[in-house]
């Protein structure tokens, strides 16, 4: 595998290198850039073959593929001065910031692909969205969980959009805890057991035979519990909310 830089070493940069680091086989050599400086020390001390450069141009220079993490409000300070040779590859994972965005800020003639990688790359359980197709990029990321290529920016936006509910879902149960505990349970068995009742929503949602659809209905019983939460509180007038912030959303990633 082809030698990786990253430029901003957050929870995604940390997260890529725990995916090719932590299951052996043959990892590629890793070059962090310094920011970030306590998680790019912290890998390199754990991982033989991660490195801290001084700066992000030598992270360029050691790398063939060139990940770019940063914030995107901190995109042009962070990568301002750098020069990217053609015959590097970069990958853009900022959110909201287009591929021709990008290319005007770096100015260079380098193939460069969007990707969302999760947190759960760590553990190489997650599908990347990549845009355009690259036959190095999906490899990368097949190897950590695997790659889902789009034709275009309009759908990898829409999967962009789609990715920004992943809280909102956290923020959901802990929501189910908080209101058990308010119930007299005690706060350890209700985490306890709302992670374990959605741990085996997760393990049903790997049956691929079956539509999400019928997932829903499978686990549910006319008039029963899972029936009067779902028709009370997850109304038509809620599920039109929800699709008005992820149209909001849409756009502003346009």
């Amino acid at each position: 595998m082809k030698r990786i830089g990253i430029i901003g070493v957050g929870e995604i940069g940390r997260a890529i290198v725990e995916g090719l680091y932590d299951r052996g086989g043959d990892a590629p050599e890793v070059f962090l850039s310094p920011r970030g400086a306590r998680t790019a020390a912290e890998l390199s001390e754990r991982y033989e073959g991660v490195r801290v450069c001084p700066d992000n141009q030598a992270v360029v220079d050691r790398s063939a593929i060139v990940i770019i993490a940063v914030r995107r409000q901190d995109r042009h300070e962070a990568l301002a001065g750098l020069t990217v040779p053609g015959d590097k590859i970069v990958i853009n994972v900022m959110s909201g910031v287009g591929n021709d965005d990008l290319r005007r800020t770096l100015a260079t003639d380098a193939p460069i692909v969007r990707a969302i990688p999760l947190p759960a790359i760590r553990e190489r359980r997650s599908v990347t969205v990549t845009y355009p197709s690259h036959p190095v990029v999906d490899s990368l990321f097949e190897h950590l969980g695997g790659a889902l290529p789009v034709a275009d920016e309009t759908a990898f936006n829409v999967f962009s959009a789609v990715t920004g509910t992943l809280t909102t879902h956290y923020s959901y149960l802990a929501t189910l805890t908080s209101w058990a505990v308010g119930h007299g349970i005690a706060s350890g068995d209700a985490d306890r057991y709302v992670r374990s009742l959605f741990q085996e929503v997760g393990r049903a949602l790997s049956d691929e035979t079956r539509s999400l659809q019928q997932l829903a209905a499978d686990h549910e019983t006319p008039k029963g519990n899972n029936e009067r939460i779902r028709t009370t509180w997850f109304t038509p007038a809620s599920s039109e909310a929800l699709a008005q912030a992820l149209d909001d959303l849409l756009d502003d990633l346009k």
